[in-house]
């Protein structure tokens, strides 16, 4: 079955702007609200302030960034969140930008993959409950977390290329994708996450896929939209990377050429209501469990109230704008 979850569509800079998006969750059968790393206002907080509102919602984080905490700290802050929300927290995370690790590590990780086993596998030990005895190349940990009742948190892995999926398949519940073609997902990741699966002897790890999209209305360029929300994502070394593994090099390219080829690859979802919906069942096809609409072009071109109704009008046509009866 085939789940859809809603992106908050901006950076908050208050908490009570984080509440229509997570009465949306509450009452449709939308199934998690997720957000990004934010420099601005913690998601950690953010959501923890919705449930405190009576907003008490599953979560996502995708991805936290690995530079700004210590594992002990991030496994602290996500069984928090879980303990405050009441509900299951899917914990993404990822090691960031190179440049981005340079400017608060003094270096980037010389190796990426070892990096993030090792954090994980110190947030999963400490999430367990276990006594934690690591000392890693980059991740050091010699603890334990005191007992405490809380919702599942099931850790996350934001996964480009086919290393990464790999080793989520090693040591992830959740591979966290962005901006990767339904086909990619079909033809490179899941290959990969079921081998890294295989070889660690543990079950393959769900696909939450986040996909940007928007309605496609009289006046609106694709391109502007896939600007207005990728831009950043798409200047950098390793989406230009996957993206060419994807068939959509787009390297070279002025942006209303790369906006478009984005749009005509899937991966930014442009179109009618009945276009979109095709787009998402090529998701659902390639085994995509969970797709989490992200409407931040929309938001950034025409402001949150629009970005509202896009996604209001997009989970009435996939059929999840109302809870199931009994909910």
């Amino acid at each position: 079955m085939l789940n859809y979850s809603i992106l908050m569509p901006f950076l908050p800079r208050r908490p009570e702007q984080v509440l229509p998006y997570a009465a949306l969750v509450q009452w449709t059968g939308a199934s998690r609200l997720w957000q990004g790393q934010s420099l601005l206002m913690e998601p950690f907080q953010a959501f923890s302030t919705a449930a405190g509102a009576g907003f008490r919602v599953p979560t996502g984080l995708g991805v936290a960034l690995m530079p700004l905490r210590h594992p002990f700290e991030a496994a602290h802050q996500v069984k928090s969140l879980a303990m405050a929300t009441g509900e299951s927290v899917v914990a993404g995370f990822g090691p960031g930008a190179k440049v981005f690790q340079q400017s608060l590590l003094g270096a980037p990780y010389k190796s990426q993959l070892t990096a993030v086993r090792e954090y994980l596998t110190v947030v999963r030990g400490l999430l367990s409950g276990e006594v934690v005895d690591v000392d890693g190349e980059y991740f050091s940990c010699h603890a334990q977390m005191g007992p405490a009742m809380a919702p599942p948190v099931h850790l996350g892995l934001g996964v480009l290329r086919p290393g990464m999926a790999r080793l989520a398949g090693e040591v992830a519940d959740v591979a966290v994708t962005w901006l990767t073609p339904a086909a990619y997902l079909d033809g490179t990741v899941r290959p990969a996450l079921r081998e890294g699966a295989q070889a660690a002897g543990r079950p393959v790890p769900r696909i939450s896929a986040m996909v940007p999209v928007a309605i496609e209305r009289p006046g609106r360029d694709v391109s502007e939209f896939v600007m207005a929300s990728n831009a950043a994502h798409m200047q950098a070394p390793h989406y230009i990377d996957m993206l060419g593994k994807a068939g959509v090099d787009i390297a070279g390219l002025d942006p209303r050429s790369a906006g478009r080829l984005m749009a005509e690859s899937g991966s930014f979802v442009f179109g009618s209501l009945d276009e979109i919906v095709k787009r998402f069942d090529e998701y659902r096809d390639a085994g995509v469990d969970e797709i989490v609409l992200n409407l931040t072009g929309v938001c950034n071109l025409y402001g949150p109230k629009a970005a509202m109704d896009d996604l209001k009008k997009i989970l009435a046509a996939v059929g999840a704008d109302r809870r199931e009866s009994g909910e």
